[in-house]
């Protein structure tokens, strides 16, 4: 373990010999994972302050949520964080679904479940094999896109697209599941399973890994709620918040599992929640394949939707935490305002503070475990 450093003792001391430097972290740099720039001043190795710097991607989504139809903004809710396509969108029609007091069947809820998971564990894979690419592990990204790409080629069978889905639609589904999406997430899960263990074999138990996250990158529950952090970066300081319990939505009560929650609100123990989310989406899948009802997969819904002049709020539990769809109609076919509670924003909040007094291989490795997208930052 290499101790954060007192930097206030360090800036504090006087002598005129001292020197500090600024480097700029991005907005172009692989370790940023987008167009995200932290500008560091640096004391030698140790960093002294580590300012998030965003903007460069900035794209309008709220601002385009108010010119535009409710079915027309759909299309935006997938590109908001990209990796986590299918709960933004979830969570906008399900904001939409609330306020117009739209039934979805049964059948449309469950496949939005076992969707909504696939893409949690296609998500967690991306992040995996990034950070392990950061920590400079070139092998495990391989093993984890081989495996994300049958999960992609599922959800293109099922919708048409790979990464921007834009599948649900309000009151339900675009289509039905058919056999072949049906047969074949079934065989993903039964290849999974024993997937994950190699991963635990290969990765987690591998003591350079464990040297490089664990007792690194603190970041404790009372941090996470003065930044309003949740997700995996809660849930490893302990706390045990998961939308899904905490504001249960769709028909994830019927289902048994659990929250994976770590107390050591290291770099490590973020590392595990995840790796332990990606068992419970398994469990999830398959009792949701199980159960899946017969039915209709979309209700009934004006041809020209225009919802009740009022204030609809709908959450969702995303790959990266708490995603929240605020919106306030006022009785027109087009929102009055639409506002986007994005995980990654609060997430990145707390980074400056966390990353004071580290060093720079530690700061990254710790960044890495928050797993960013930056779109998902500016909206």
């Amino acid at each position: 373990m290499i101790a954060q450093k007192d930097s206030l003792s360090t800036s504090s001391s006087g002598d005129p010999s001292h020197e500090t430097f600024v480097l700029n972290l991005g907005p172009q740099h692989p370790a940023a994972h987008g167009v995200l720039r932290v500008l560091m001043t640096m004391d030698g190795e140790w960093i002294q302050r580590a300012e998030p710097v965003i903007g460069y991607i900035h794209r309008m989504h709220e601002k385009m949520g108010e010119n535009r139809s409710w079915a027309k903004f759909l299309p935006n809710t997938s590109r908001i964080d990209y990796l986590s396509a299918m709960h933004y969108t979830h969570a906008f029609v399900g904001a939409v679904e609330r306020a117009a007091k739209i039934e979805v069947p049964p059948r449309a809820e469950y496949v939005r479940v076992i969707t909504s998971e696939l893409n949690r564990i296609s998500s967690h894979m991306v992040w995996w094999g990034a950070l392990l690419l950061d920590l400079g592990g070139f092998t495990p990204i391989l093993y984890a896109f081989d495996d994300r790409e049958k999960i992609l080629d599922l959800l293109e069978g099922l919708c048409g697209a790979r990464l921007t889905y834009c599948y649900y639609r309000f009151g339900g589904l675009y289509n039905d599941v058919d056999e072949a999406f049906l047969k074949g997430t079934r065989e993903f899960v039964t290849h999974m399973k024993p997937r994950l263990q190699m991963y635990r074999d290969l990765v987690t138990d591998n003591i350079i890994l464990r040297k490089r996250l664990t007792d690194i990158g603190r970041i404790d529950a009372e941090m996470c709620r003065r930044y309003g952090a949740t997700g995996p970066v809660i849930r490893g300081a302990g706390v045990s918040y998961d939308v899904r319990r905490a504001e249960p939505y769709s028909v994830y009560p019927k289902f048994d599992f659990k929250i994976p929650v770590y107390p050591e609100c290291d770099s490590m123990a973020r590392y595990l929640v995840r790796m332990d989310e990606m068992e419970e989406s398994l469990r999830i899948i398959e009792q949701a394949l199980d159960g899946l009802p017969e039915g209709p997969f979309i209700g009934k819904v004006p041809r020209v939707l225009k919802l009740p002049a009022g204030d609809t709020c709908y959450a969702v539990e995303a790959a990266r935490g708490r995603f929240m769809v605020r919106i306030v109609s006022d009785g027109k076919e087009v929102p009055y305002r639409v506002k986007l509670r994005t995980p990654s924003f609060s997430n990145l909040s707390l980074y400056e503070e966390a990353s004071k007094g580290m060093i720079l291989p530690d700061a990254l490795a710790m960044m890495g475990s928050l797993d960013l997208v930056i779109p998902d930052i500016d909206r």
